[in-house]
């Protein structure tokens, strides 16, 4: 019975976790706001208990700052940050697709043809939701498919903490489309174990990706810029 209440309750907090993840992924939390225990324990219907291990989860994900007397607080980049991470996280997709297209088995080009198709539906729906989750399954399933530990280690920690950026770059509607064509690009060249055209594809689009969340952070789209009250 102890570890049939033992499961239950791990089974809760990565419950909690997912829906925790999406409302910072989706920006129903703010980037900079506190995460209110009381307030999300009410909203998510759940005790203190799981909602604090969920947090320590996203904590260690790094979609999360747990800072000292102030709790958890969602991640907020800076121009700076967000170039030195997207420089990295660059190279790391880029090296992914590399050995992935290398290294890739025919029942896993399968499944990511299916899940590519799964995305495509969502993007004719115009479904961000739906897309982005699945678009982040196919870049981990290329990362998982490069068969290096170490690698997906470093690639998963970084990329948590721009997962939020991520998701915005793809609300306009031209930008939208030429990911889509990326992604086409991308089972293209895994298809033909093209080493370098794959490499060469997620370099690009990644790249990208930054440019676009340059562009909305510096117009205040992102982090919307505080309004200044009137003179009295």
């Amino acid at each position: 019975m102890a570890e049939i209440i033992e499961i239950s309750r791990l089974a809760l907090h990565d419950q909690v976790a997912a829906r925790l993840r999406t409302m910072l992924v989706e920006g129903h939390i703010a980037p900079g706001a506190k995460l209110n225990e009381r307030e999300l324990s009410e909203q998510l219907r759940v005790s203190r208990t799981p909602l604090r291990e969920a947090i320590k989860l996203l904590g260690a994900e790094g979609l999360v700052d747990l800072l000292p007397n102030r709790g958890a607080v969602a991640v907020k980049l800076t121009e700076a940050d967000v170039m030195n991470t997207f420089e990295v996280l660059a190279m790391l997709e880029g090296m992914s697709g590399e050995l992935a297209a290398q290294r890739i088995g025919d029942e896993e080009l399968a499944e990511l043809r299916a899940v590519h198709y799964e995305m495509m539906a969502c993007f004719a729906r115009r479904d961000l939701s739906g897309y982005y989750r699945i678009n982040n399954n196919i870049h981990t399933a290329i990362n998982a498919a490069a068969r290096n530990p170490v690698l997906t280690a470093t690639y998963s920690s970084i990329n948590a903490r721009v997962q939020s950026l991520r998701f915005r770059t793809n609300q306009n509607e031209a930008k939208w489309k030429l990911a889509v064509a990326e992604h086409e690009q991308m089972i293209e060249a895994l298809a033909a174990h093209d080493a370098d055209a794959m490499r060469k594809v997620l370099v690009a689009h990644v790249l990208r990706k930054r440019d676009t969340v340059l562009e909305l952070l510096r117009a205040g789209e992102i982090y919307p810029k505080p309004t200044r009250k009137a003179s009295t």
